[in-house]
Protein backbone atom coordinates (compact mmCIF):
# COMPACT_ATOMS: atom_id res chain seq x y z
CA UNK A 1 0.00 0.00 0.00
CA UNK A 2 1.71 3.12 -1.21
CA UNK A 3 -0.19 5.33 1.29
CA UNK A 4 1.67 3.77 4.23
CA UNK A 5 2.78 5.18 6.53
CA UNK A 6 -0.54 6.97 6.83
CA UNK A 7 -1.07 9.81 9.28
CA UNK A 8 -4.51 10.81 10.53
CA UNK A 9 -6.15 12.56 13.42
CA UNK A 10 -9.67 12.90 14.75
CA UNK A 11 -11.85 13.16 17.80
CA UNK A 12 -12.47 9.93 19.74
CA UNK A 13 -16.16 9.04 19.49
CA UNK A 14 -18.29 6.33 21.07
CA UNK A 15 -18.26 3.13 19.04
CA UNK A 16 -20.30 -0.03 19.29
CA UNK A 17 -19.33 -0.56 22.93
CA UNK A 18 -17.96 -4.06 22.40
CA UNK A 19 -14.19 -3.54 22.74
CA UNK A 20 -13.97 -3.19 26.49
CA UNK A 21 -17.13 -4.98 27.54
CA UNK A 22 -17.30 -8.00 25.26
CA UNK A 23 -13.73 -8.45 24.06
CA UNK A 24 -11.72 -7.06 26.96
CA UNK A 25 -9.76 -5.09 24.34
CA UNK A 26 -10.80 -1.41 24.49
CA UNK A 27 -10.77 0.61 21.28
CA UNK A 28 -10.86 4.29 20.38
CA UNK A 29 -13.07 5.03 17.41
CA UNK A 30 -12.69 7.69 14.73
CA UNK A 31 -15.65 9.68 13.37
CA UNK A 32 -17.00 9.09 9.85
CA UNK A 33 -15.11 12.16 8.61
CA UNK A 34 -11.80 10.33 9.15
CA UNK A 35 -13.03 6.93 7.92
CA UNK A 36 -14.56 8.41 4.77
CA UNK A 37 -11.32 10.17 3.82
CA UNK A 38 -9.03 7.13 3.78
CA UNK A 39 -7.04 6.77 0.54
CA UNK A 40 -8.43 4.17 -1.88
CA UNK A 41 -5.40 1.90 -1.44
CA UNK A 42 -5.96 1.56 2.33
CA UNK A 43 -7.97 -1.64 2.25
CA UNK A 44 -9.99 -3.11 5.08
CA UNK A 45 -8.06 -5.19 7.56
CA UNK A 46 -5.77 -4.99 10.55
CA UNK A 47 -2.94 -2.46 10.75
CA UNK A 48 -0.23 -1.63 13.26
CA UNK A 49 1.35 1.66 14.16
CA UNK A 50 1.66 4.42 16.73
CA UNK A 51 -1.01 6.42 18.57
CA UNK A 52 -1.20 9.44 20.83
CA UNK A 53 -4.18 10.76 22.79
CA UNK A 54 -4.21 14.55 23.08
CA UNK A 55 -0.66 15.66 23.70
CA UNK A 56 0.20 12.57 25.76
CA UNK A 57 2.74 9.84 25.21
CA UNK A 58 2.98 7.86 21.98
CA UNK A 59 2.14 4.15 22.27
CA UNK A 60 2.04 1.12 20.00
CA UNK A 61 -1.37 0.35 18.51
CA UNK A 62 -3.32 -2.02 16.30
CA UNK A 63 -6.28 -0.84 14.25
CA UNK A 64 -9.17 -2.57 12.57
CA UNK A 65 -10.55 -0.88 9.47
CA UNK A 66 -13.72 -2.32 8.00
CA UNK A 67 -17.03 -3.90 8.81
CA UNK A 68 -16.06 -6.38 11.54
CA UNK A 69 -17.46 -9.49 9.79
CA UNK A 70 -17.95 -11.38 13.07
CA UNK A 71 -20.49 -8.73 14.08
CA UNK A 72 -21.82 -8.16 10.54
CA UNK A 73 -21.56 -4.37 10.82
CA UNK A 74 -23.19 -2.34 8.09
CA UNK A 75 -21.04 0.72 8.85
CA UNK A 76 -17.31 0.88 8.11
CA UNK A 77 -15.25 1.82 11.14
CA UNK A 78 -11.70 2.55 12.27
CA UNK A 79 -11.15 1.09 15.73
CA UNK A 80 -7.79 1.69 17.39
CA UNK A 81 -6.54 -0.44 20.28
CA UNK A 82 -3.74 1.44 21.99
CA UNK A 83 -1.35 -1.01 23.64
CA UNK A 84 -1.40 0.73 27.01
CA UNK A 85 -3.70 0.67 30.04
CA UNK A 86 -5.48 3.99 30.48
CA UNK A 87 -7.12 4.87 33.80
CA UNK A 88 -10.21 6.40 32.20
CA UNK A 89 -12.06 6.86 28.93
CA UNK A 90 -10.95 9.64 26.62
CA UNK A 91 -14.03 10.32 24.49
CA UNK A 92 -13.80 13.76 22.90
CA UNK A 93 -9.99 13.83 22.98
CA UNK A 94 -7.95 14.09 19.79
CA UNK A 95 -6.43 10.80 18.66
CA UNK A 96 -3.41 10.98 16.38
CA UNK A 97 -2.22 7.81 14.67
CA UNK A 98 0.33 6.76 12.13
CA UNK A 99 -0.55 3.49 10.43
CA UNK A 100 2.81 1.88 9.70
CA UNK A 101 1.99 -1.54 8.28
CA UNK A 102 -0.64 -4.12 7.40
CA UNK A 103 -1.10 -7.36 9.34
CA UNK A 104 -4.00 -9.15 7.64
CA UNK A 105 -7.38 -8.84 6.00
CA UNK A 106 -10.52 -8.79 8.11
CA UNK A 107 -12.41 -12.04 8.48
CA UNK A 108 -15.18 -13.65 10.45
CA UNK A 109 -14.58 -16.18 13.21
CA UNK A 110 -16.63 -19.16 14.36
CA UNK A 111 -16.64 -17.95 17.98
CA UNK A 112 -15.96 -14.94 20.16
CA UNK A 113 -13.01 -16.80 21.69
CA UNK A 114 -11.46 -17.26 18.23
CA UNK A 115 -11.91 -13.55 17.49
CA UNK A 116 -10.26 -12.58 20.80
CA UNK A 117 -7.36 -14.97 20.11
CA UNK A 118 -6.86 -13.45 16.65
CA UNK A 119 -6.84 -9.91 18.07
CA UNK A 120 -4.32 -10.91 20.74
CA UNK A 121 -2.15 -12.46 18.02
CA UNK A 122 -2.41 -9.20 16.02
CA UNK A 123 -1.30 -7.26 19.11
CA UNK A 124 1.74 -9.50 19.60
CA UNK A 125 2.67 -9.20 15.91
CA UNK A 126 2.32 -5.41 16.10
CA UNK A 127 4.65 -5.24 19.10
CA UNK A 128 7.35 -7.15 17.21
CA UNK A 129 6.97 -5.17 13.97
CA UNK A 130 7.03 -1.81 15.75
CA UNK A 131 10.33 -2.68 17.43
CA UNK A 132 12.03 -2.82 14.02
CA UNK A 133 14.21 0.31 13.52
CA UNK A 134 12.40 1.43 10.35
CA UNK A 135 9.09 1.36 12.25
CA UNK A 136 10.19 2.53 15.70
CA UNK A 137 11.56 5.81 14.29
CA UNK A 138 7.99 6.88 13.42
CA UNK A 139 7.20 7.05 17.15
CA UNK A 140 9.30 10.22 17.21
CA UNK A 141 7.69 11.82 14.14
CA UNK A 142 6.91 15.53 14.48
CA UNK A 143 3.27 14.68 13.65
CA UNK A 144 2.83 13.71 17.31
CA UNK A 145 4.24 16.99 18.60
CA UNK A 146 2.76 19.37 16.03
CA UNK A 147 0.73 22.31 17.30
CA UNK A 148 -2.40 20.87 15.70
CA UNK A 149 -2.19 17.90 18.05
CA UNK A 150 -2.22 19.99 21.21
CA UNK A 151 -4.88 22.48 20.20
CA UNK A 152 -8.49 21.46 20.75
CA UNK A 153 -10.61 20.89 17.68
CA UNK A 154 -14.36 21.18 17.76
CA UNK A 155 -16.39 18.34 16.21
CA UNK A 156 -17.50 20.63 13.38
CA UNK A 157 -13.90 21.27 12.37
CA UNK A 158 -12.69 17.71 12.91
CA UNK A 159 -13.39 16.83 9.28
CA UNK A 160 -11.32 19.69 7.92
CA UNK A 161 -8.55 18.97 10.43
CA UNK A 162 -8.44 15.30 9.55
CA UNK A 163 -8.25 16.15 5.86
CA UNK A 164 -5.55 18.80 6.24
CA UNK A 165 -3.29 16.66 8.42
CA UNK A 166 -3.57 13.39 6.52
CA UNK A 167 -0.04 12.63 5.32
CA UNK A 168 0.51 16.36 5.07
CA UNK A 169 2.09 17.03 8.41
Amino acid sequence: MKSLPYFCRGEVIRGFGRGSKELGIPTANFPDSVVDNLPADISTGIYYGWACVGNGDVYKMVMSIGWNPYYKNTKKSMETHIIHKFKEDFYGEMLSVVMVGYIRSEKSYPSLEDLIAAINSDIEQAKVMLDLPENSKLKEDNFFTSTSNSSPVSPSSAASTSQSIINGH
